[in-house]
């Protein structure tokens, strides 16, 4: 099975159109043979474009075990929650060293959620400089933007810095909550970033949703939208191998699919959006 490929905006590299995402059974402790299976099960399978967080529990220590000498077969990707630049840098220093790597292929200001976050990451002695510093220095080769709470957030990030990729909602229950794809993306489109999708069955709870025992229809649209590529964590071998046969057979959706499923998803939008267990 191969996995389609995109350019991941105007980084000129190509990406497969489905990622390996640093939660599921990554984002724990003591599953080291879990992990390290999962992970070189993800590469042997095709996958090129991993990514974690420095918030994601043991998920950088499990690639930097599983990896060794496959890292230069992935795009490797993590991200920092911190605010300012000291601290930004006191987490990429970890990273590099729990992923046992030189230097990150992206390294990413993670979760964005308020205007008071804006005026910390972007003012004086704020993280944005550690990741100037980073692309400088060689420890990373781009540097991105995540969020999923409030697409006006993110579009004032990327109005702020010439971020080269954008990590956002992308799923048929947003639109009918926030519109990340339809307030964000065109914005990070003209700017030629990157666009990378996440959230896609949001958080595992598309199967709640009458109609649809399967996640195929839900990756389906995520990938018919204009993204580079789509993170899904994965809680064993089963879900990878599931994911990557239908990102293997991805034919997009219709406009009139999208709109079929758009519908269904809608009256259970907001529940879904905020569901808690």
């Amino acid at each position: 099975m191969d996995i389609p490929k995109r350019k991941l905006g105007r980084t000129r590299e190509e990406v497969t159109i489905l990622g390996l995402g640093g939660e599921g059974v990554l984002r724990t402790h003591g599953f080291q043979r879990e992990a390290y299976d999962l992970i070189n099960r993800a590469l042997d399978l095709g996958i090129t474009y991993c990514e974690s967080a420095r918030a994601y529990d043991g998920s950088e220590s499990y690639y930097g075990r599983a990896l060794r000498e496959r890292r230069r077969q992935v795009f490797l990707t993590s991200k920092s929650h911190a605010r300012d630049k000291a601290g930004a840098l006191s987490h990429l220093r970890e990273t590099l060293r729990n992923m046992r790597t030189d230097h990150l292929d992206l390294w990413q200001v993670h979760d964005v959620r308020t205007r008071g976050d804006l005026e910390e990451i972007f003012g004086p002695g704020g993280a944005i400089e550690a990741f100037v510093e980073a692309k400088e220095k060689g420890l990373t080769r781009f540097v991105g933007v995540t969020g999923h709470h409030d697409p006006a957030v993110l579009r004032a990030c990327i109005e702020r810095f010439p971020f080269d990729t954008v990590l956002l909602p992308v799923n048929p229950a947003e639109p009918a909550h926030w519109s990340f794809i339809e307030e964000t993306i065109p914005l990070a489109q003209g700017r030629e970033m990157g666009v990378v999708g996440m959230k896609v069955y949001l958080r595992g709870l598309a199967a709640r949703i009458p109609g649809y025992s399967g996640m195929e229809p839900f990756l389906r649209f995520a990938l018919s939208q204009p993204v580079s590529t789509v993170v899904i964590g994965c809680d064993d071998l089963g879900q990878v191998e599931e994911n990557v046969r239908f990102a293997a057979s991805f034919v997009p959706m219709t406009g009139a699919e999208q709109e079929e499923l758009l519908a269904r998803v809608a009256p259970h939008a907001r529940q879904l959006m905020y569901y808690k267990p």
